[in-house]
């Protein structure tokens, strides 16, 4: 593949060079062609709101396709730090606020895996920072500094010389251009952030230089962003969940009425038979079981504490080249750096633990089926603590040449991007204490749950929580004494890369059908995950450390606030210095005279093999496509031929052993390949001067994320519960309808709706299903409930979209809209990130000086996915930003945006609003700016 890259790259650079040395020998009677007639959107110098949003209508209402678009003064004047909430105010757009900023973004009810955002037309590499996240298809637009951005277009329905994969949308982000600049002009700005949960501000600051010769025939612009910010997210939260049947009778340990565990501080019985410890639950207890076996409650509940530092430095370099009214080359480059350490610290009562708290349950509530409160004896609580060094790096580099006649036109673009990421270590430590304690979720959702411990606030006493330093008979005796378990030392880096090659060409006629395209691109993608570490194995005496050795501390006086009825022992709980505990872990001093500090490696625990894996694919696309235009009538159509070839290379055992020791492991790789024609139409009619109605019909298809495409596996040993990758799942295919109807019934206003049908075969989903594994904490095989995802069969998404926009006298303007959504598959599970509701409302006002503009966001309930054998929905959310500007003079101007101002509750929960999984507050964010220009 490497070869035949190489060969493609020069004969089309070969050609484009052919192309320009015959137009040179012409008589200079050619003219500027437009390439994208339709489509293409000129960049114009907007000053304003309102001059922002007539731009976008102008560029809606030429398209051909269903598109909208925000502008780069949209983008600034948004109350945004990122494009992706810049984009929510588009009708049908959403994004999941887990870590309180818009991360992935939603297009008409689609998971955002099923999209795909390109940067200038071609992909940019993404990767995630979060350790527990897997490599998908969805782009992280934390990375994407809003600074740099020309313009935003959200197509909704596809064209044949588009790149295929999604099924939603395609988000085409483009830079800005040296030659449609100012020449000489520098622009920058100075801001300071500030989150008021965290209580720490920091600056983020931007500078943007462009310069074009006097013949505005070569220009150059360059910028460079700077950004540093802390996040704190307060949590609740549940790890899974348990049924009243793994109560009574026990999960691969004892239960609290039957399957009783043995009570080992007594003789053994005459038969050489273990006494079992009595029955917990008793009497009401037992019969409240007994009636309600299949209800489910938490099998923990946890106060999260969460920090983050967030650093971002990206750089930005394009320089274009016209000599003439024929050619144009243009090069990008973009360099993306960023870190995302954090540390999670959780303090939760393990109350569904197998081994340590089912059968210690003696008294339990149950209402519709839900296990709503419990009190437990001396049962396990745990203290985790997690510090992660993660980081995303992102280069991206794209050259393009373009030959343009009133004839014809030929282009070519070659690129590369990638990019790396992950966690690069994590150092984790686990304690543990056994108590008295109940749990109480009644409240929920307004009061998500409480945890009470009857021996006092043991939450806020570290000295009560020490690692699991192991059992047997002599500690000083590595013959006698077996260790336990204090934590891992793990990293997770991953990499995502593409090369990219691309030509097309076009003719122009004097027809209604007046331009006809081809086009031919190839790409070569890798997508990497590795995965190593080593387990701790503390010795009592030596390695069970308590918690009070680090440093501890109460958390901040604002922790938890918001959170209705959350009680004092929870608001008061400790926290450590978790880089106190990392030096610790590290520095070896935890180890017995006999242990040697242990060496990370893939393999050294089944499930570090298990999440290593790469990911290739080739990709060559083919694709013909006919503009067309009349009086009224304008449009496309066109067809797109793909080939897809991918590998998966990936470690199996291959001695059958269980578990298999590192020499047992060899690499293995599976091959698919699959070919897909996808044929597209767009039409517009202008029916009046002022309503324009449109239809689009199309095949598309969207390709599984590259982790589900492998056999990666992750296990939890305690809760029996577990994940992983189908190599066999097909993609997803669709047949997508799409009508608008657009009312301009002034030039900076608009009345639209549309409506939209996809038809979704091989739909993707993930199943709950036993299978056994070797239970490195037990020691023994043990069976697991693992969600996997299939091809679960058909699915539909239809809904309709409503959008208004008028700027009204005296400076005050609106942008609202609201999208329904009704997204199933056939097997009635719906389908994730869809909600089936959707509301944006955005007033503005603004005169020479000022600009004032509030948006309110609301989308209800959406399900997310399938977590240890529950489904996950995220509860209804609301937000709320603002921004102020004013502008002293042309050089000079200063704003103030507020984000979140409601801190809005995020809210997850298993099948039931009553039984949630997990809630969390991230925290009002303000940020000061001045903005000059020169």
């Amino acid at each position: 593949m490497k070869c035949r890259r190489t060969i493609l790259s020069a004969a089309i650079v070969a050609g484009l060079g052919f192309a320009a040395q015959i137009q040179a020998q012409e008589a200079g009677t050619t003219t500027e062609a437009k390439q994208d007639e339709v489509t293409e959107i000129q960049t114009v110098v907007v000053t304003g709101i309102r001059g922002s949003l007539q731009q976008s209508l102008e560029s809606k209402r030429e398209a051909n396709a269903i598109v909208d678009v925000i502008t780069a003064e949209d983008v600034g004047k948004f109350p945004s730090t990122n494009v992706a909430e810049a984009m929510t105010i588009i009708p049908g757009v959403t994004v999941d606020r887990l870590f309180g900023q818009g991360e992935k973004v939603s297009i008409l009810g689609t998971d955002p895996a099923l999209n795909r955002t390109l940067l200038n037309g071609q992909t940019v590499a993404s990767a995630d920072w979060f350790i527990i996240d897997q490599p998908g298809r969805t782009f992280n637009y934390t990375l994407l500094p809003p600074q740099i951005v020309g313009k935003v277009e959200v197509f909704k329905s596809p064209e044949a010389r588009i790149d295929e994969g999604s099924i939603g949308g395609t988000v085409i982000v483009s830079t800005r251009k040296p030659l449609e600049m100012e020449s000489n002009q520098i622009t920058g700005a100075a801001g300071y952030l500030y989150n008021d949960r965290p209580g720490d501000g920091d600056p983020d600051l931007s500078l943007m230089y462009s310069w074009k010769n006097k013949a505005q025939t070569f220009g150059i612009a360059i910028s460079a962003q700077s950004m540093t910010e802390h996040i704190r997210r307060d949590g609740l939260e549940a790890y899974g969940s348990v049924s009243a049947r793994d109560y009574r009778d026990g999960a691969g340990g004892g239960g609290s009425v039957n399957n009783l565990p043995p009570d080992w501080s007594q003789p053994p019985n005459p038969d050489g038979s273990q006494p079992t410890l009595p029955a917990s639950c008793t009497g009401a207890c037992a019969d409240t079981l007994n009636a309600n076996l299949d209800a489910r409650g938490p099998n923990s509940w946890s106060t999260s504490y969460f920090e983050q530092e967030r650093e971002r430095q990206s750089y930005d370099l394009t320089m274009q080249f016209m000599p003439n009214d024929n050619l144009e080359l243009v090069f990008n480059a973009l360099h993306v750096d960023a870190t995302y350490d954090n540390t999670n610290q959780s303090l939760f009562a393990f109350m569904g633990n197998p081994w340590n708290g089912l059968m210690k349950m003696d008294d339990v509530g149950i209402e519709n089926g839900v296990i709503n409160r419990a009190h437990f004896t001396n049962a396990l609580s745990v203290f985790d603590v997690q510090q992660r060094e993660a980081e995303v790096d992102t280069n991206s580099y794209d050259l393009k040449g373009t030959w343009t006649t009133d004839k014809w036109f030929v282009s070519a673009q070659l690129g590369t991007t990638e990019a790396s990421g992950g966690t690069s270590r994590q150092l984790y430590g686990e304690f543990l204490n056994w108590s008295d304690y109940q749990y109480d979720i009644r409240g929920a959702t307004l009061n998500p749950g409480i945890i009470s411990y009857d021996n006092g606030n043991v939450l806020n006493n570290p000295g009560a929580f020490r690692v699991d330093g192991g059992w047997g008979s002599d500690p000083s005796s590595p013959e006698t004494w077996n260790t336990g378990w204090g934590g891992n030392v793990v990293s997770k880096p991953t990499t995502d890369e593409e090369q990219y090659a691309q030509i097309d060409f076009g003719l122009n006629f004097d027809s209604p059908i007046h331009q006809v395209r081809f086009g031919y691109k190839y790409r070569d993608h890798e997508t990497s995950q590795s995965m190593s570490g080593v387990s701790l194995a503390a010795v009592a005496g030596y390695g069970d450390a308590t918690a009070d050795m680090f440093n501890p501390s109460q958390v901040p006086d604002n922790y938890l606030s918001g959170f209705f009825g959350a009680n004092e022992q929870m608001r008061n709980r400790f926290k450590i210095d978790a880089k106190a505990m990392a030096d610790w872990i590290l520095g070896g001093t935890w180890l017995a005279p006999w242990q040697t500090m242990p060496t990370p490696g893939t393999f050294n625990d089944p499930s570090f093999v298990a999440n290593t894996f790469t990911v290739g694919e080739q990709i060559d696309a083919y694709y013909a496509q006919a503009d067309f235009r009349t009086d009224r009538w304008r449009g496309n159509f066109g067809v797109r031929y793909v080939e897809t070839a991918s590998q998966v290379d990936s470690f199996a055992c291959v001695t059958g052993e269980n578990p298999c020791a590192a020499t047992g492991y060899a690499p293995v790789r599976e091959n698919r390949s699959y070919d897909d024609i996808l044929p597209s139409v767009n039409v517009a009619f202008d029916a009046t001067d002022d309503l324009v109605l449109r239809f689009s019909a199309a095949k598309v298809m969207a390709r599984p994320n590259y982790a589900d495409m492998s056999p990666y596996l992750w296990l939890g040993d305690q809760t029996l519960t577990g994940g992983g990758g189908n190599p066999d799942i097909e993609p997803y295919r669709s047949t997508n309808l799409d009508f608008s109807a657009e009312w301009y019934f002034s030039p900076d206003s608009i009345l639209a709706g549309s409506v939209f049908y996809k038809d979704i075969s091989n739909y993707i989903l993930s199943t709950t299903r036993p299978e056994t594994h070797f239970n490195q904490s037990r020691g023994m095989e043990t069976i697991y409930q693992v969600a996997r995802p299939d091809n679960a069969g058909t699915a539909k998404v239809q809904g309709f979209t409503v959008a208004y926009q008028q700027n009204f006298a005296l400076g005050f303007g609106l942008v609202t809209n609201y999208t329904y959504s009704d997204g199933e598959a056939n097997t009635g599970d719906r389908l994730p990130y869809n909600s089936e509701h959707q509301v944006n409302f955005s007033p503005f006002w603004e005169d020479d000086k000022w600009n004032v503009r509030l948006n309110y966001g609301w989308r209800s309930d959406y399900f997310t996915n399938i977590d240890r054998g529950d489904r996950l929905y995220t509860d209804k959310y609301s937000s709320l930003d603002g921004s102020i500007g004013y502008k002293f003079n042309d050089t000079w101007g200063l704003s103030f945006d507020a984000m979140n101002l409601l801190d809005s509750e995020y809210y997850s929960y298993a099948d039931t609003r009553a039984l949630p999984r997990g809630v969390y507050r991230t925290g009002r964010r303000y940020m000061a700016t001045i903005r000059f220009q020169f």
